[in-house]
């Protein structure tokens, strides 16, 4: 029997499960079965924008241990998307990803970076958009296109932010739009979103209607996300502007969401705005939304912070943070379903465009032509093609703490069966670990030896299969 067992665990853990690809119907991101998906997610850039070093063959997601430990902490924690803003497209990513795929988290990626030449200057467009930044971009695709839980591609983020920008750069994001879904249909399998990635101005209403207008279904957008910071600690529905953006954006021919959201004013953060992002308030004409950021970085938005050793700490950020997802109506959610994603997108007027918007914005559909039409066609000469893997491995060699400091026993990614997205558990982590007796010893007393030990059958078995349902 013990054999038996074993020989089953050992068969689930391999198994290269696989989350249903989403695509766009009207306002909506849906799957194959057709069912509405919501983003419930998290920004995850550890290291932050400086720690991006292509020198260095490493990014945030070409570390297995890594990606085991975060993994483990964000199935627990309830989310189904991260948001990763720099990739190296030369470097393997297969078993991150299929570990993200196997808890059921989607990952939405930048296609830009911080370095010269792979990005689009905001005040320059027209000297940044070149072969070389094509190159980059057309790679970026190649590297991540093979994974059934790519989200989606970001074509910028909030290059268009002052009123300079907004002059002289709209153009060039709609091409960048153009040529990534161009490029998506030549050399993909399936179709895979493209979209943006605004800043909370006075552009984001400009900059939505003019990405997503037209019948020019190439250069449209397919999503577009704001970073949007108006609630902040103990806001309320009037006093936060929701109400302005709901109002701004609830004929949206396309998913919306907050691509960036989480004022980190008040400290820790209670997340009063997740109850209403996911309420009946919101969640028609809102996708939900990935808060601002995973690790403790600099700028004091994590939260979790990760030592130097790789063990982490969660913050009190995570605890209220994964309380406020475990009273997400989820069945509020399905409710919602696909029947208002008939949108219609207006025709490419000034007066769309423009209704409400005193500067200067760049209204053309006349788009800079693709400076590497030969890359277009004979593709970006990356052989990193990306595939998902079996995930042999479920524990983390890293310890995590609570943010008491009680170490967590059993921190372990949990195999979730074929087309299942991650959801709130309704798990109090921090509160469990005390409750449960987990190991002692604080922070500050970790040492870098010593995995932590789970039975591989209670974890892979019965606990898993019937542990977890899809959002959708």
């Amino acid at each position: 029997m013990k054999l038996q067992l074993s020989v089953f665990a050992a068969l689930l853990v391999g198994h290269a499960s696989a989350v249903r690809p989403l695509t766009v119907n009207g306002g909506n991101f849906v799957n194959s079965a057709g069912d509405r998906f919501v983003i419930v997610g998290l920004a995850y850039q550890p290291g932050g924008a400086s720690g991006y070093d292509p020198a260095s063959g490493k990014d945030p997601l070409s570390d297995p241990d890594v990606c085991l430990r975060d993994a483990a902490i964000m199935q627990r924690l309830g989310i189904n998307t991260i948001r990763v803003y720099n990739v190296n497209p030369e470097v393997n990513h297969d078993m991150c990803m299929s570990i993200f795929n196997s808890v059921g988290i989607y990952v939405a990626l930048d296609v830009n970076s911080p370095l010269d030449g792979e990005s689009i200057h905001r005040h320059d467009p027209q000297s940044s958009y070149h072969e070389g930044y094509i190159k980059r971009i057309y790679s970026v695709v190649d590297a991540f296109k093979g994974y059934p839980n790519l989200l989606g591609f970001f074509a910028g983020n909030e290059v268009v932010n002052d009123a300079l920008s907004a002059s002289l750069v709209p153009p060039y994001i709609r091409a960048i739009h153009q040529n990534l879904k161009g490029y998506i249909a030549k050399h993909a399998t399936r179709a895979i979103p493209v979209g943006y990635s605004a800043a909370d101005d006075p552009t984001r209403r400009p900059m939505w209607a003019y990405l997503s207008c037209g019948d020019d279904a190439d250069s449209r957008t397919d999503f577009y996300g704001l970073n949007s910071y108006q609630w902040c600690g103990d806001s309320t529905w009037e006093s936060s502007g929701y109400q302005g953006l709901v109002d701004t954006f609830k004929d949206t021919s396309v998913p919306l969401f907050f691509s960036e959201f989480g004022c980190n004013k008040i400290r820790p953060r209670p997340f009063g705005e997740i109850a209403v992002l996911y309420s009946e308030r919101m969640i028609s004409s809102w996708s939900g939304g990935l808060l601002y950021e995973y690790s403790q970085e600099r700028s004091d938005y994590g939260i979790v912070e990760i030592d130097s050793n790789g063990d982490a700490r969660l913050l009190k950020d995570f605890d209220n943070l994964q309380s406020q997802y475990n009273n997400i109506n989820l069945d509020l959610i399905k409710t919602k379903s696909v029947v208002t994603t008939a949108a219609r997108h207006p025709n490419c007027e000034d007066t769309f465009i423009l209704q409400g918007h005193s500067e200067k914005f760049n209204t053309s559909t006349t788009l800079p032509p693709n400076p590497a039409t030969d890359l277009l066609e004979k593709g970006s000469g990356n052989a990193n093609v990306g595939k998902l893997i079996p995930v042999t491995q479920t524990k983390t060699p890293h310890k995590v703490f609570t943010s008491t400091g009680v170490q967590i026993d059993g921190i372990e990614i949990k195999m979730l069966k074929d087309d299942e997205t991650n959801t709130p558990s309704g798990e109090n982590t921090s509160s469990a670990a005390v409750s449960d007796g987990s190991g002692g010893g604080s922070g500050d007393e970790k040492d870098a030896a010593g995995g932590l030990v789970v039975s591989a059958v209670s974890v892979v078995g019965i606990t898993v299969v019937v542990g977890f349902f899809g959002l959708v």
